[in-house]
Order: structure tokens, then C-alpha cells, then sequence
């Protein structure tokens, strides 16, 4: 009988981490489903997700910018897949993404929930960036990504 070892990626050299934290007015539940059965709903392009939330299971999504010109919404693809998940409490993956994003970069990010009372709060931790520019990118966009998370179920 073989067993499977699930292979984390080595980041040791790449020291480049980000964490941004916030406060959502949602339960665990529901911000565990948005990250592992909903990607669809709230980041990435319904039509373009291939998602399973189980341990070692690849996936892939698309997003799309479409910024105020004539030109067509720019595609980005992400590929990763998960290497923990504990319901309604942590999940971590690892994420890849191009030009612009990861820089073709196998990354982690780390999605760490608690609760209190009727709020949540999430802590997400992105490690491994190639380089000071990809961690700074995601700095400034991670904390919209969470607001836009919140505003979308919020409004149902």
C-alpha cells in the first residue's frame, strides 16, 4: 500500500510575506464556503472555476479587469491547490498566478478565521513572493479582495 505525502513548496528563499486582517459581520461558515465552494460568487469569473475543497486538489479560476477603454476585459488565470483545511477555521493553499501577480510563483496563502460573537475575524497571511514589487502589488489589493468579499454577501 503506497501512502501519499502531500509536498509543501519551499519558500525558504523567497522571505517576501504579507498579512492583512479584517473583520467581517458574517459567520466562519460562511466565509469558509466564499474561499473553498464559492469563488465563482464573489472573485473569480463564475465560468472559470475548477474547484474541489479537499487536501492536494488542484484548482483554477480566472478573474477579469475591465478597465474603462474599448479594449476587452484582461483574463488573469490563478492555479493552486489546498494544503489544509480545517472547517470554518483555516484554510491554505498555494497560488500561482502571472505577470503582474506572482510572477509565475508558486506562493502560500493562508486564510485563518475566528469567531466572535456574531462577527468573524480573518486573518490572511500570503507568503513566498519572488520579489518586494509582487508582495507590495498584493498588499494593496488583498484588503479591497476581502472588502468586495464582505459587500457581496452582505447584500443577500
Amino acid at each position: 500500500m503506497t501512502t501519499s505525502r502531500l509536498i509543501q513548496p519551499d519558500i525558504s528563499d523567497r522571505p517576501f510575506t504579507l498579512t492583512t486582517e479584517h473583520t467581517f459581520h458574517l459567520p466562519a461558515r460562511i466565509l469558509y464556503k466564499a474561499w473553498t465552494e464559492e469563488f465563482g460568487k464573489w472573485f473569480a469569473s463564475p465560468r472559470s472555476v475548477l474547484m474541489k475543497p479537499e487536501v492536494d486538489s488542484p484548482f483554477f479560476f480566472e478573474t477579469e479587469y475591465k478597465f474603462e477603454t474599448k479594449q476587452p476585459a484582461r483574463r488573469h488565470p490563478h492555479y493552486g491547490r489546498f494544503l489544509r483545511l480545517s472547517p470554518n477555521k483555516l484554510i491554505k493553499m498555494t497560488w500561482v498566478t502571472g505577470k503582474g501577480g506572482t510572477e509565475g510563483t508558486e506562493t502560500i496563502v493562508t486564510v485563518e478565521l475566528s469567531s466572535a460573537g456574531r462577527r468573524t475575524h480573518l486573518q490572511l497571511t500570503h507568503s513566498g513572493f519572488p520579489n518586494k514589487s509582487s508582495r507590495d502589488g498584493h498588499a494593496k489589493a488583498w484588503p479591497e479582495v476581502l472588502r468586495h468579499l464582505e459587500e457581496v454577501y452582505t447584500r443577500q
